[in-house]
């Protein structure tokens, strides 16, 4: 990795696709400040990582937070992955208080992340990349603002690549849209509803998916790939095969 990458911050670092891409990175050299609200997991990751990993244990769509770690460590990379896991019914047996879930929590801190890098902003050929879902292509009728709410985070990114480039930044930006998968959180509880819904066991339904199934790994890998070549599309439809371009 560059020196312009010797320091990342990973929304969402506690557990599954983060935690992945933290060890990624740290294994390159890149120092990662982690961020995320369980402070016992967060405390896990940096006993595996040690020293090249500094935990944060902060509710990360605090505006105030972005601009201090921002301010503070000033990264190259920022992998902005985290989420909450939506409340999986049909549209009917929603509240507005659970189908919102997913905007209160990964469209907010994806606009307040990337609001700060736009504000401070970056350093030319910094790499912005945002965890949108492949739910954000094809729906997710059970897991309520879900999808919606990870496709506006495709928006944004684009949004702010366009405000990067009419102000000359020269600061990436990329959204990866991951495929369901049972290795990663939100995935496997997404999977249980579906399971259930069509009358089949687990094991079936994972059975009836893409296969291979992505995996924590993948993700950290394709993290990595994008990072590394400025040639990269602003989209990738994320599966066990890969990265597959959008548009």
């Amino acid at each position: 990795m560059s020196d312009l990458f010797r320091t990342a911050v990973v929304t969402g670092a506690g557990r599954g696709f983060g935690r992945a891409i933290a060890a990624a990175l740290v294994a390159t050299g890149t120092g990662v400040v982690g961020i995320a609200r369980n402070k016992q997991e967060l405390r896990a990751v940096q006993d595996e990582l040690g020293e090249g990993f500094i935990p944060v244990c902060a509710d990360a769509t605090d505006e105030v937070l972005a601009q201090d770690v921002i301010r503070e460590h000033r990264p190259g990379l920022l992998v902005l992955n985290a989420g909450a896991t939506p409340h999986m019914a049909p549209v009917h047996e929603q509240t507005w208080e659970s189908f919102s879930r997913n905007w209160q929590a990964d469209t907010r801190h994806v606009f307040t992340w990337i609001r700060a890098v736009l504000l401070e902003p970056l350093t030319p050929g910094s790499v912005v990349i945002s965890m949108s879902s492949g739910a954000a292509l094809a729906s997710s009728p059970l897991s309520g603002g879900y999808a919606s709410a990870k496709a506006a985070v495709r928006y944004i990114r684009g949004y702010a690549a366009d405000e990067a480039q009419r102000a000359g930044l020269g600061i990436r930006f990329h959204t990866l849209l991951p495929n369901m998968t049972p290795t990663g959180g939100v995935g496997s509880v997404a999977i249980d509803g579906y399971a259930a819904r069509q009358g089949v066991d687990r094991d079936t339904f994972v059975a009836g998916r893409e296969q291979p199934i992505l995996t924590p790994d993948q993700v950290a890998k394709a993290v990595m790939e994008v990072v590394q070549d400025p040639g990269s599309h602003a989209e990738y439809r994320l599966s066990g095969t890969g990265l597959h371009p959008i548009g």
